[in-house]
Parts: C-alpha cells; structure tokens; sequence
C-alpha cells in the first residue's frame, strides 16, 4: 500500500502529528520539569488536536488512509501516556490506570483477530470517539486538581469527565467486539 504524498501531507494529519509530538513533551513537563502548568497545556492542545483533526479532514476533504490509522493509535498512546504520569504524580488512582490498560489490550487482541480474519481495521465508531473525548478532556481538569476553590471545581469536573470516558470506553469495547463477531459471522451491523 504505497500512500501518496496528498495523502500523507495533509492538514489533519499535521494536527494528529502535533499530538503525538505532545506525548514525550507532555511527560517531561510532568514528571522532568515538574511544570503543572505547562503540562496541562501541552494535554489541552493534545484534547484540541484530536476534537479537530477529524472536523477539519472531512471540512477539507483530506480524509486519508493514514490519518484514519493515526489517529486512533496516537489517541491510545496520548491516554497511556497522559495516565501513567497522573498515576505517578497521584493524581489518578492506578486502578484508573488498570481498567483503561486492560481494556486497550483486550482492544489490541480484538484488533489482531478481526485484521486477520477481515484484512481491515475497525472503523472509529461514535461510540469510541465520544470515550476519547471524555478521556482526554478529563486528564487536563484532573492535572489541575489542587486545594483551592478552582482546584477543587477542576477535580470534580474532570472525574464527572472521567467517569463518563470510562463508561463509554468499556461500551466502545463492547460495540467493537460485536463488529469483530458479526464479520466472524459473515454478517454487517
């Protein structure tokens, strides 16, 4: 599958790019530099870039084979990324951590037998981008969490975020592993 450079210098998938950029940075800020505040905006513009990238490919046009692997596997190593630096600085409890791990192994597994048996990857469904917007808008309130009354508002809206992302990421879970069924069927859902 060779990709054409159209396809791969696009708009959307400079903003995936700018994401996955926002990985290695965001935990030196975190966990190097000790840097709160930089932190967190290195993981809001990570937020920003993923709620983008897909509105401005389909405003422009740039939909794009690469973009569409991209950006779910750039999401999944933001978010591993993103916990395991709260979860070192305590911000998170680790079996926040835990819950989220096993459910994108078991989604890694899941993957794997659907690519071999169909040749394709999954789609990105509603239901999984709705959990990642939860998610990655969560991690930005939860870094802020502090004693003060900002700190404390900060906390509560972003375990409200959290609590729902996780919700919905069990469900895409679930969603996705009836797609894998359905193919293994010989059926569409």
């Amino acid at each position: 599958m060779k990709l054409s450079r159209e396809e791969v210098l696009t708009i959307p998938n400079g903003l995936t790019l700018i994401r996955a950029c926002g990985i290695p940075l965001f935990l030196w800020l975190l966990l190097g530099a000790d840097l709160k505040g930089w932190s967190y905006l290195v993981l809001a513009i990570g937020a920003w870039t993923d709620y983008f990238d897909g509105k401005v490919a389909r405003w422009l046009h740039q939909e794009s084979r690469l973009g569409a692997a991209m950006d779910p596997a750039i999401d999944r190593l933001y978010i591993a990324a993103t916990i395991v630096g709260l979860a070192l600085k305590h911000y998170i409890p680790w079996w926040l951590v835990a819950l989220l791990v096993a459910r994108d192994f078991y989604m890694l597994l899941l993957l794997g037998a659907y690519r071999r048996r169909s040749g394709e990857v999954f789609s990105v469904t509603f239901l999984g981008k709705a959990a990642t917007f939860n998610l990655l808008y969560a991690f930005p309130f939860l870094l802020l969490s502090s004693k003060s009354a900002w700190g404390e508002f900060a906390h509560s809206f972003g375990w409200a975020f959290a609590i729902w992302g996780l919700g919905l990421y069990l469900l895409a879970a679930i969603d996705y592993s009836r797609i894998a069924a359905a193919s293994k069927r010989g059926t569409h859902v």
